[in-house]
């Protein structure tokens, strides 16, 4: 396996392009397949024995034939600049092939997580009205299926293994695949948020805003040609050749990360010494359960990225105490925009963990270079134009709003959720309706309290998920928990639903209200929580499929509102 050190590369700083000429997150790969052609661009694993992980490797250039032979391809089946291109291929190298191969054409990805529910998955293809399927066998057996949710599509190509790379094989040439001139505000991508409080949407992502994700990240976390990245949430690799890094792929179910095997994750970042990894709270718990239980460090590991929900102090002492080497930080957004804000592991260990403890949210950092947040006072309705006078004073919570060159613009062909979450300022700038709140400090840091939609409203006033979760959080029993509203006569009362550390369930009747007592106890000290006496337990949270993080704290909600 060829490992090599980043001192021997010397760092390209990252510029945008002539934005009224051309603009696409692909054109770094050509510049990388020129600048350093043998370097590892990407490592799939293919085996694990006794411990040990084998892999195929593809370097920058051959990375870089591969896309254009499979543009090619794509070409012949009339896929061509602006066809919007339902992709449902597997993770990994399939996935960084063709849509390395639909931006260079100018086509259109469209990308919905596999794990929502066939219902919720066919409406959104229904909506989106794909002209082409890219897919694996099974996505052009659905589209045969269900016809009538695939009817718009007329160019399809089958991504079925050999065949398909025996295919690329025919089609690589020496001769450069002319890459279309797209522009900044031509439509780049359409990528599914999870819909974790609501039904799952399309956001358009213009080229532009790829361009302006990778600047941003680069003056962020400082990435550099020769590093090695293992992205936990794989869509990430996309960014890598921007970097000149090399994409390790894990090997994660992504309808199931939360089920990944924590020893192949961690002989992955030992073996390929990873010195970068993005992925969600869970996964990075797995790692460390993992190192933890078979005594190992992560000494190459030099930037930890978790985000997709909140991230419990605990979980960064434990990554830094098993990457000593290492920062941890989380970077604060959305599918409608990334990167907004961002804290580094220290920041969080020095003030913001009691300040979670205390019940006042989770301190998600400062708003990015080029990136400008706000809180408004909290309105469910639409609200047309954002204002100055809007902007509520340091320290009083609202609703948490953004603007900015990764600020998406528009749903796709939802004109009502566009209504609802998007505002324009007196400069004709687009703003953000996160549906997320919080309060920015009198420092400028932005603290998380909580989804809008997961607020609880009673007769004594209104309940903040985060706020609450951080103070029962807090007890060494406890994994997680969730603030919830149930109804019960004719009102709505706080609950928290406990999710105990594994092993730690209560089994008998005495031992569940031991534990309540003790979370009584922690509840009355602070404000936030000191109306709160209803517990109830489970195993295992409902959450999203894309982090296995989010919990839905509504499906609880409906629940325990029906339990006697």
């Amino acid at each position: 396996m060829r490992l090599f050190a980043r001192a021997l590369h010397t760092y390209a700083v990252i510029k945008m392009p002539d934005t009224d000429t051309f603009s696409n997150v692909a054109r770094f790969l050509p510049i990388r397949a020129m600048e350093h052609p043998d370097m590892a661009a990407v490592r799939v694993p293919t085996g694990f024995t006794d411990g040990f992980l084998q892999y195929d490797e593809l370097s920058f250039a051959a990375l870089n034939r591969d896309v254009d032979a499979c543009a090619r391809l794509m070409q012949d089946e009339g896929i061509g600049r602006g066809t919007r291109s339902l992709l449902m291929v597997r993770q990994g190298l399939e996935l960084l092939v063709c849509t390395f191969a639909m931006l260079k054409l100018g086509a259109v990805p469209v990308i919905i997580d596999p794990g929502m529910g066939m219902r919720a998955f066919l409406s959104c293809v229904r909506r989106t009205e794909p002209e082409a399927l890219v897919g694996i066998p099974l996505a052009h057996t659905l589209s045969r299926v269900f016809r009538g949710s695939f009817s718009s599509v007329r160019s399809r190509l089958l991504v079925d293994g050999t065949r398909f790379w025996s295919n690329i094989a025919m089609n690589r040439s020496r001769e450069a695949f002319n890459m279309a001139r797209t522009r900044s505000d031509e439509l780049s991508a359409i990528l599914f948020t999870s819909g974790s409080t609501g039904p799952a949407k399309g956001v358009r992502y213009l080229h532009g805003m790829f361009e302006a994700q990778v600047r941003l990240l680069d003056s962020l976390y400082k990435f550099r040609p020769g590093e090695v990245n293992m992205p936990l949430l794989p869509v990430f690799a996309l960014f890598n050749p921007a970097f000149g890094m090399t994409s390790v792929i894990p090997e994660i179910n992504p309808s199931k990360p939360a089920k990944a095997d924590g020893e192949r994750l961690v002989a992955a970042l030992l073996q390929n010494r990873v010195s970068n990894s993005f992925g969600s709270p869970v996964l990075w718990s797995i790692v460390a359960r993992t190192c933890e239980r078979l005594e190992l460090q992560l000494p190459d590991l030099q930037t930890i990225l978790m985000a997709g929900c909140s991230v419990p102090a605990s979980l960064v002492r434990r990554m830094k105490e098993l990457a000593p080497a290492a920062e941890v930080y989380t970077p604060y957004g959305a599918t409608e925009g990334l990167p907004l804000a961002s804290i580094s592991g220290a920041e969080i260990l020095g003030y913001g963990e009691l300040a979670q403890k205390l019940g006042e949210g989770s301190c998600v950092g400062r708003a990015v270079p080029e990136v400008e947040l706000a809180c408004i006072p909290v309105h469910d309705g639409p609200v047309e134009c954002f204002t100055p006078s809007m902007r509520l004073p340091a320290g009083e919570l609202g609703e948490i709003v953004a603007c900015g060159p990764v600020v998406t613009l528009e749903y796709d062909r939802l004109p009502e959720a566009v209504r609802s979450s998007k505002m324009r300022d007196e400069a004709g700038r687009t703003w953000h309706r996160m549906g997320d709140l919080g309060r920015i400090d009198a420092e400028g840091r932005l603290w998380f309290c909580g989804r809008k939609a997961e607020r609880v409203i009673t007769d004594e006033g209104v309940l903040y998920t985060d706020c609450c979760e951080g103070v029962f959080n807090a007890h060494p029993d406890v994994f997680r928990t969730a603030l919830i509203g149930i109804r019960r006569a004719g009102r709505t009362l706080p609950a928290i639903v406990v999710e105990p550390l594994k092993g730690r369930y209560p089994l008998t009747r005495k031992a569940k209200s031991d534990l309540v007592e003790e979370l009584l106890v922690l509840g009355r000290e602070r404000e936030a929580t000191r109306c709160i006496d209803t517990f109830f337990f489970e195993r295992s949270f409902p959450v999203d499929v894309r982090h296995n993080a989010k919990i839905h704290r509504l499906s609880l909600a409906r629940k325990y509102s029906d339990s006697k």
